[in-house]
């Protein structure tokens, strides 16, 4: 089957001078019109920069027949300027030339693509390049142990300086733990606990942070992960960071007795680094936010759990750092589990300004809930003074009947005991005092009693 001619895009007939005496134009410009070229000569039409490439044409075709192609920005009566490629012929009866053009157009704007494209893929290229060198200074300059392990076979690809020492010592090189399982490089006795935390990390994407022993010294570290990809697949991001001050709060060093006293504190108890990291933590505290072990909770920023994470423990960390003490900073903590503990915080700066001390107590269920009804009933005359009181006036007296129901619930509560009451209410003994005076419930307080009664 024969290939369908290519139907020129532009055809001018010429006389011997280069005079255009007929043209047309295929279908892809019927848009244009060239009915204002006739008469011209093709020099004068031909571009700024195409007069001499026409001129040439013109002399190759009455000398030897044929010239060759040449592109010319071929200028429309409309103003529009296309790319064409033109080759000129001399008619058999040397009556006149005949030039035929290709429209480049669609090549032009391909090859122009085409450069852009270049010029994007070598300026992503110097991009990466520079984010990789960037990526080794960090890696290699970090101080905290990073750790690359392949998550198909546990094999270590890459780790910095900090982490070969902290594998092999000083005195030996990268090359020495590349290709060595991770597994191998920590104690027998952590290697169930930090294959448990892989399988976490591979299903869930994250997990908590765990104390291992690593090397040929076992020195302890806080281990935690993360599942990243890559060109060879997925990889484990390995991070350790030094537990040496967790050991000196450890069982081992600790004083027993302040020791066994911290743990068995009811409320929940941790131990705060200057930055808000957990060094130690009592069991009401990993009863709280629904953790098995310290190990999990050591390590951990406490803002984790907090309802704000971040603002709840900078507003914190504020005000200690203002006051270097916090009483009643109420929040809410969300365990592990789902839970969400209302709680009250009491804090204190240390002497050294390196540790903080913080109080955790759980006041979710300090006051009973089974007085909606009461409480109900005493605001029912409320309602039926819409209409005929101010707003300002419906306010007042709603907080006033309010405040005096949980005012006489708390004296209940501790038995007229007004130290406990102010401390149950967030008050003041002073404040506690004229509340009182005001409800007239001062008189319920004749057989009450002080902290000290």
């Amino acid at each position: 089957m024969s290939a369908k001619p290519v139907q020129p895009d532009i055809t001018l007939l010429l006389d011997m001078d280069g005079v255009i005496r007929d043209a047309s134009l295929s279908p892809a410009l019927a848009g244009e019109s060239v009915q204002a070229w006739l008469g011209q000569a093709w020099t004068d039409i031909a571009g700024d920069d195409g007069g001499d490439k026409v001129r040439r044409m013109v002399e190759d075709a009455r000398t030897s027949g044929i010239s060759a192609f040449r592109q010319v920005n071929q200028r429309f009566p409309s103003g529009a300027e296309l790319p064409i490629e033109f080759t000129t012929m001399l008619l058999g009866d040397r009556t006149g030339l005949l030039a035929v053009g290709k429209n480049l157009q669609a090549v032009t704007e391909l090859h122009a693509r085409l450069i852009a494209a270049q010029q994007t893929i070598e300026r992503d290229y110097w991009r990466l390049r520079e984010m990789e060198t960037r990526y080794r200074l960090v890696f290699d300059a970090a101080t905290e142990a990073v750790i690359i392990v392949a998550a198909n076979d546990l094999r270590i690809i890459e780790a910095n300086r900090a982490a070969v020492q902290a594998l092999s010592g000083p005195d030996r090189d990268n090359e020495d733990v590349t290709g060595r399982e991770i597994l191998n490089e920590i104690l027998q006795i952590d290697r169930d606990a930090v294959r448990e935390m892989l399988a976490r990390v591979r299903d869930r994407g994250k997990a908590l942070s765990i104390l291992v022993h690593v090397g040929r010294d076992a020195r302890p570290w806080m281990l935690r992960g993360s599942l990243v990809s890559s060109q060879q697949g997925h990889v484990f991001l390995l991070q350790f960071s030094p537990a040496a001050t967790t050991l000196r709060d450890d069982d081992r060093t600790e004083p027993t007795v302040l020791k066994t006293l911290i743990d068995r504190v009811p409320d929940g108890f941790v131990a705060l680094d200057a930055g808000g990291v957990i060094r130690h933590a009592n069991q009401a505290f990993l009863d709280i936010v629904q953790i098995g072990s310290k190990g999990s909770a050591i390590g951990e920023s406490l803002g984790r759990w907090l309802n704000q994470p971040g603002a709840d423990l900078a507003a914190l960390m504020s005000h200690l750092q203002r006051y270097k003490t916090v009483r009643l900073f109420q929040t809410t903590i969300r365990g592990e589990l789902g839970s969400e503990t209302e709680v009250e915080i009491s804090a204190v700066d240390g002497d050294d300004h390196n540790y903080l001390g913080v109080l955790i107590r759980n006041v979710s269920r300090r006051l009973g809930g089974g007085d909606s009804d009461a409480l109900r009933s005493a605001l029912g005359p409320i309602s039926k003074q819409l209409g005929r009181s101010s707003l300002r006036k419906l306010v007042k007296n709603t907080v006033g009947i309010v405040e005096r129901h949980y005012v006489k619930e708390a004296l209940e509560l501790t038995k007229g005991n007004r130290t406990a009451t102010a401390e149950l209410l967030g008050l003041s003994r002073q404040s506690l005092y004229a509340k009182l005076a005001r409800y007239g419930l001062d008189d319920k307080g004749a057989g009450s009693q002080d902290a000290e009664g």
